[in-house]
């Protein structure tokens, strides 16, 4: 166990937005949201699995919706802690520390701004190593656990709970419903015992998170290149720089979907790259080829600084550099595949880890 205070808090979120591959939501304004609480609360206790008891109840809990939407929309608070509260209430337990569904932006800080306002722990793990739109979209699906009961709240105290057969109906029947709540919305939702998430849940991505924003921010003051060191860090591909010369963004169906253009500089001049996102990065082509796709994770950066780039941020003219992670090995498993490839999102082509394309 050790004690998260508004240090971790500013490495954490950069970290996050990296792995988040574009979604998860605003990073900054999550971090702003916690460092908040703990100022108000005090320090956030982060503990391992194994320092729960197999029995303890976990409830993850996290935003829901068009990322660009929650940019302008800002988030309530409290609005999270009614649909923490409305899940433990309905399966009768009080559950004994909180966690992360997705590593990505927003949505690993909130479980932190709850821990403190609730005084439990975060567990340091989380559902899938990076961020995705949908929610049946985690490893846990793939291990059998349930994202029923399911409770999503707003900030007018709006709060519904459903049980649905399957995690895609959850999903269906979600999206409809955080449309009407203006596209944002919070929910709580995979409640597991700690046995359950010892054999299904990916461990230690604060830790990671954590440690990626420690690495940019060193890199930064060293006056070292950020980017490269990101990318040694990770474990990463340079698959791209270059200037953002188109952005098609919309907000449909609950996502916010669309593609970004760009041309090359440097040793890239004279090629182009596309890439196409629905709340993540999902694939990327350079001259019409794919170089990286779902589930691993593609970055687009600043090219100077290293600072992620979200999907709602992504402008005309950013100078950037796209990079390409390594996914979970989690992901790779038939399973999980079959929930995030990019057959799903309907792109035909085949999944090809990104080390097979560069290496």
């Amino acid at each position: 166990m050790r004690l998260l205070d508004e240090a971790n808090i500013k490495d954490i979120a950069l970290g996050a937005a990296v792995l988040g591959s574009g979604g998860g939501s605003n990073p900054y304004i999550g971090m702003l949201v916690a460092r908040e609480a703990i100022r108000r609360y005090g320090p956030v206790e982060l503990v391992t699995l194994d320092e729960l008891d197999d029995e303890d109840l976990v409830v993850p809990a996290a935003g829901m919706g068009a990322p660009v939407v929650g940019v302008e929309k800002l988030p309530a608070g409290d609005d999270l802690l009614r649909a923490f509260e409305a899940l433990g209430k309905y399966i009768g337990r009080r559950p004994r520390a909180t966690m992360s569904i997705e590593a990505g932006g927003m949505n690993s800080i909130r479980p932190i701004y709850l821990a403190a306002r609730l005084g439990i722990p975060v567990v340091d793990c989380d559902g899938m190593g990076r961020a995705f739109p949908e929610i049946q979209q985690t490893v846990l699906t793939a291990a059998g656990i349930s994202a029923s009961p399911f409770v999503m709240s707003d900030e007018r105290g709006n709060v519904l709970l459903m049980d649905a057969v399957s995690n895609k109906w959850v999903e269906t029947f979600a999206r409809s419903c955080v449309i009407h709540m203006g596209a944002v919305g919070v929910i709580a939702l995979y409640s597991a015992t700690v046995r359950q998430l010892k054999a299904a849940a990916i461990q230690g991505t604060t830790t990671l998170a954590e440690s990626i924003g420690r690495t940019l921010r060193t890199a930064r003051r060293n006056e070292r290149n950020p980017v490269d060191a990101l990318r040694r860090a990770v474990g990463g591909y340079l698959v791209f720089r270059g200037k953002i010369s188109d952005v098609d963004r919309r907000v449909r169906e609950g996502f916010a979907k669309g593609n970004a253009r760009m041309d090359g500089t440097g040793d890239f001049a004279g090629q182009a790259l596309l890439l196409e996102f629905q709340n993540e990065h999902l694939v990327v082509r350079v001259d019409g080829e794919f170089a990286a796709t779902t589930p691993d994770l593609i970055v687009v950066l600043d090219s100077e600084t290293a600072q992620p780039i979200t999907t709602e941020a992504l402008r005309y003219g950013m100078r950037v550099a796209v990079i390409a992670i390594p996914c979970a090995s989690q992901w790779r498993e038939p399973a999980a595949l079959a929930l995030v490839h990019p057959r799903y999102f309907g792109y035909d082509v085949d999944y090809v880890p990104v080390e097979d394309r560069f290496g």
